[in-house]
């Protein structure tokens, strides 16, 4: 089936610009997450010929009322774990599935030095599941992933990360996730496994759970408590809106190489520091109306993408170059969706205070 195309931004000759035929029957593992949510919502946006399967076990992270809404004849959802070989299994067969695009992961850093062993489970085992079953049907099969699996690079360090760059994970989060790169690139080179893998920045935009950097501020500051910012605020993130990490990696999944990996970025780097301010501006607060705190152990100082492949390989460009106003945006969003997030906002704080934070 031909694919209907976007032309908004895009340089001509560009792939992601082109129609092309992308799968019949997709497996979005992580489909009710922060990343698989907006994915899914992509795919179903701007590309008609695709039905879609939301695996999830919807742990805490996720939420099915993401899902709401949606066109009913082209999603179903499945309520399993994927380190459940016999759930994944009958899924794929069930609904004839030819590709699978992996988001599912536990992804929280504070949560993986907490207690890895749920990473360890979910991250490396369940990759394993998949890949295995993804190799006995012929599947196409793309591994999301994150840069946080190169460590970190220091504040004055003119180098990025690029395809080349050595892992150095430092938390068992990242760990976990390297170690589902190298099964992914394992099952390539040993049993022709059709896999990409993608390491992208920082991802933010709506539905990203309130645990995390930018809507734990935002939502702190709507709820009347005040933010809190590790250390002094110096580590840098790479920022991307999950919109244009969601196209890269549907033009990885469709033109990507089999066996290759790309980077995805959008050159957004800035300081946590930074990114508080500005949110504090943008509402209408303060500079200084924050709290320090002691800075998690093993942080990373620096990230930092080189997405010069997928730019020349795919023609893939970020759409979203403005951050603050991609943050004014998101601000509004999690302003205007209050009831989304306000039941979860207690215990969140309750399990950052647990940990000193």
């Amino acid at each position: 089936m031909k694919n209907g195309s976007e032309t908004s931004g895009l340089r001509s000759g560009s792939m992601e610009g082109h129609e092309s035929s992308g799968p019949s029957c997709l497996m979005v593992t992580g489909g009710a997450g922060f990343i698989g949510t907006n994915f899914v919502r992509y795919v179903l946006a701007h590309h008609p010929g695709t039905h879609i399967v939301v695996y999830d076990l919807l742990t805490y992270a996720a939420k099915i009322d993401n899902l709401h809404g949606l066109i009913p004849d082209r999603i179903d959802m499945v309520h399993a774990d994927i380190c459940d070989a016999e759930s994944v299994e009958q899924a794929i067969r069930r609904f004839r599935v030819d590709a699978i695009v992996h988001f599912a992961a536990e992804s929280h850093n504070d949560n993986s030095i907490q207690d890895p062993a749920p990473f360890i489970r979910t991250n490396l085992y369940g990759t394993y599941v998949l890949l295995e079953a993804a190799r006995r049907h012929g599947l196409r099969f793309h591994q999301v992933s994150t840069d946080e699996v190169f460590g970190d690079i220091g504040f004055d360090d003119p180098h990025r990360f690029t395809e080349a760059s050595p892992y150095r994970p430092s938390s068992p989060y990242s760990a976990t996730k390297a170690g589902a790169d190298h099964l992914a690139r394992a099952w390539w080179r040993t049993y022709g496994t059709r896999v990409t893998i993608s390491n992208c920045s920082n991802n933010y935009g709506p539905y990203q759970h309130i645990e995390k950097f930018i809507p734990r501020q935002i939502t702190n500051i709507l709820s009347g408590i005040r933010p809190r910012i590790y250390g002094q605020g110096r580590a840098v993130r790479d920022w991307i809106h999950v919109e244009d990490d969601c196209r890269a990696i549907w033009s990885i999944l469709v033109h990507g190489a089999p066996g290759s990996t790309y980077l995805i970025g959008a050159d957004g780097e800035l300081s946590n520091m930074e990114v508080l301010r500005m949110i504090l501006r943008l509402m209408g607060r303060g500079p200084d109306e924050f709290d320090l705190v002691a800075d998690r152990p093993g942080g990373d100082r620096r990230y930092a993408i080189d997405a010069g492949k997928i730019r020349r390989d795919l023609g893939w460009q970020p759409l979203h170059r403005d951050f603050e106003q991609g943050l004014a945006e998101t601000i509004d969003w999690y302003r205007c969706h209050r009831r989304w997030w306000v039941g979860d906002k207690q215990a969140v704080e309750a399990r950052y205070r647990e940990q000193g934070h």
